[in-house]
């Protein structure tokens, strides 16, 4: 158990060296743009990918991007899928939606390619990307192990290059995390990252070089690790209560 749990971490760690940065500026430009220009963003998945891009669209949303996840509505992807089929899952959703300049970010661990007993894997996902290339929007493709057609057809993408989907599926997540601080940093927000302690008796966040509470006047802290952001704005936040 052991030899696993090492290999796991250290092949986790490892990734970082084979995802490109240049790569992850690229996909914040475009986002950046679709938050300037007040541009719709659709987000779709399968499986795992599915609820990473429901996760991404909901972070987008708190940033004030206009953000949809296309796998979301559990009524509309069993409507769809029974009446149309999977393949037309998101592009059907686009036809009524999509407009010009909108963007499309497309997660899959294997970027289209392979099949299993159903046929080829994330046919959606192409059919969806393609329809926003020919109606003059732009595609962002989330990929993994060599990048797949996604790869290749996206106007920007991210290759978490492993080939190992529990990884793969784990970058995923991180680096849509990591978008969204990006496009903090890139809306003009404060994001450095300060020591923050939390009073043992009333809990109230303050300046880690406090030397008794400036509420109640209480000697001893809790250490929070720390905060990204301007403490005033985490104050305001959180209503000066400690955070966990």
């Amino acid at each position: 158990m052991r030899k696993l749990v090492e290999t796991y971490l250290s092949e986790f760690s490892e990734t970082s060296k084979a995802v490109a940065v240049a790569d992850i500026e690229k996909v914040a430009a475009v986002l950046y743009q679709a938050w300037l220009g007040e541009k719709q963003v659709f987000t779709f998945g399968n499986g795992g990918s599915a609820s990473t891009a429901s996760h991404f669209a909901s972070d987008l949303s708190k940033l004030g991007v206009k953000a949809y996840c296309l796998n979301d509505n559990q009524a509309r992807v069993t409507a769809i899928t029974n009446d149309s089929g999977f393949g037309k899952l998101y592009v059907e959703q686009l036809e009524s939606r999509f407009n010009g300049g909108d963007i499309v970010v497309g997660f899959s661990v294997h970027g289209g390619i392979g099949e299993d007993r159903a046929g080829k894997w994330s046919q959606n996902l192409l059919l969806a990307i393609d329809y926003a290339k020919v109606h003059n929007g732009k595609s962002i493709g989330i990929v993994g192990f060599e990048g797949g057609i996604m790869r290749k057809i996206c106007d920007a993408s991210i290759k978490v290059n492993v080939l190992s989907t529990p990884i793969v599926e784990s970058w995923h997540l991180g680096l849509a995390h990591l978008l969204c601080e990006c496009l903090k940093a890139k809306q003009g927000l404060s994001y450095e990252i300060k020591p923050v302690k939390s009073c043992c008796k009333c809990h109230r966040i303050q300046d880690f070089e406090n030397t008794v509470c400036l509420s109640c006047g209480h000697p001893e802290f809790d250490i929070v690790a720390g905060v990204i952001g301007n403490i005033e704005d985490v104050k305001k936040r959180d209503n000066f209560k400690g955070t966990d």
